[in-house]
């Protein structure tokens, strides 16, 4: 196993709480964090369908066979066992008893706050961000080897073909994870639909367009959008706004948390491809946007990251609400800086402030290239020292 940058802070709530949850999409690495973290626990898994069965029609058995504590994974598939859970750590508060995984975020987080409130502690954990992934072998040290991979983790462990592996994956995702989630009819549908979110990453939803070209109704489109973030592919980057006198757009951005998902789903078939490829920057800036993601949820924190546009044309690709500071970061795949790149950072510290906002703003330039200097208006910063941003 590589060191994954959450486990400090699951040792931590681990010494408060008797219960911690460790939700994230499937094959991030829960349960082999949570088994190297606890070895002495017994792990039990609700994908098999006999304890599932045990768990589901005699859950007070069930917990009475664990009373001394134990990794329970996929927790989802039998959401009522948290009910009994919470009468169970009620009676024996000590921290750490029952460690929890589960794939579904949504419903899953809902009934950890109905049932187990002040008693679990609840932390997310995705594949692995850049500087976790260097700790494999055969890790890629390129930026388009990077983003046409991914970060899954079994791809690195088992030496399988990128693509292979990810073609499975999605397989996999849809013929059983989206059934579980919600009712879909055709799956067939899902599938393009799936494609046509690729498509549209980092780019604001519009769920009338994407619902029209998907052959569904808005409500539809929406429900499926749903399903992909609760299982953790994609992520919606809400809109940034603050008491500036310009019209703002206020949709959110549609982001995917792994690029090599992307890649696959665009019919991307080798690294290169993506050197004169029509989506290499948005795929770019959502893999920016997924490791700084990362950085924030593997330190336990819930990443404050917003996008800023304009309808008359001003457009930051990310801003990090730092409290007292505001980082406003434009993200360029080009391995070469452009000195127009620059533009909209200062337009957006001009905008600031002319509404005398009293924040600071940081301007940095994340590109494709291999070098990082400190200008005297921003920061540029290479996607190599992507861990530095936060």
């Amino acid at each position: 196993m590589i060191p994954r940058k959450l486990e400090p802070k699951l040792r931590e709530l681990a010494g408060y709480y008797p219960v911690v949850a460790v939700t994230g999409p499937r094959q991030s690495g829960k349960t082999t964090l949570c088994r190297a973290i606890f070895p002495e626990k017994p792990y039990l898994s609700l994908e098999a369908m006999d304890l599932r069965e045990f768990a589901h029609d005699d859950p007070r058995g069930f917990l009475a066979e664990y009373a001394d504590g134990a990794i329970i994974d996929e927790i989802q598939n039998v959401p009522e066992l948290l009910s009994y859970l919470q009468g169970e750590v009620d009676e024996r508060t000590e921290p750490g008893r029952f460690i929890l995984t589960g794939s579904q975020h949504f419903g899953l987080s809902q009934s950890l706050a109905q049932s187990l409130a002040g008693r679990c502690g609840i932390l997310v954990l995705l594949p692995p961000s850049l500087e976790e992934l260097s700790a494999f072998s055969k890790a890629p040290d390129e930026l388009y080897s990077v983003l046409w991979q991914g970060a899954y983790p079994r791809i690195y462990d088992r030496d399988i073909p990128a693509h292979q592996w990810l073609a499975d994956y999605i397989a996999t995702y849809i013929q059983r994870d989206v059934r579980q989630i919600v009712n879909i009819g055709d799956l067939q549908n899902f599938s393009g639909f799936l494609k046509l979110c690729a498509g549209r990453t980092a780019q604001e939803i519009n769920l009338s367009a994407l619902g029209s070209d998907a052959g569904v109704s808005h409500n539809t489109a929406r429900s499926w959008l749903s399903v992909l973030e609760t299982s953790y592919i994609i992520y919606r980057l809400p809109a940034w706004h603050a008491n500036i006198r310009k019209q703002v757009v206020k949709a959110p951005k549609l982001h995917f948390f792994d690029s090599g998902v992307v890649c696959y789903l665009l019919g991307i078939r080798e690294p290169q491809q993506l050197r004169h490829h029509p989506q290499r920057g948005a795929i770019f800036e959502s893999w920016v946007v997924s490791e700084l993601f990362k950085t924030s949820a593997h330190s336990g924190w819930k990443p404050n990251l917003f996008h800023y546009r304009e309808t008359r044309g001003l457009e930051v690709d990310l801003i990090i609400d730092q409290g007292e500071q505001l980082d406003a970061i434009e993200i360029k795949s080009a391995a070469t800086v452009s000195s127009d790149f620059f533009t909209n950072l200062r337009r957006f510290a001009d905008r600031m402030g002319s509404v005398d906002d009293p924040r600071t703003i940081a301007q940095t330039l994340v590109y494709g290239g291999d070098e990082s200097q400190q200008r005297s208006h921003a920061r540029v910063a290479s996607w190599r020292h992507i861990k530095s941003l936060m």
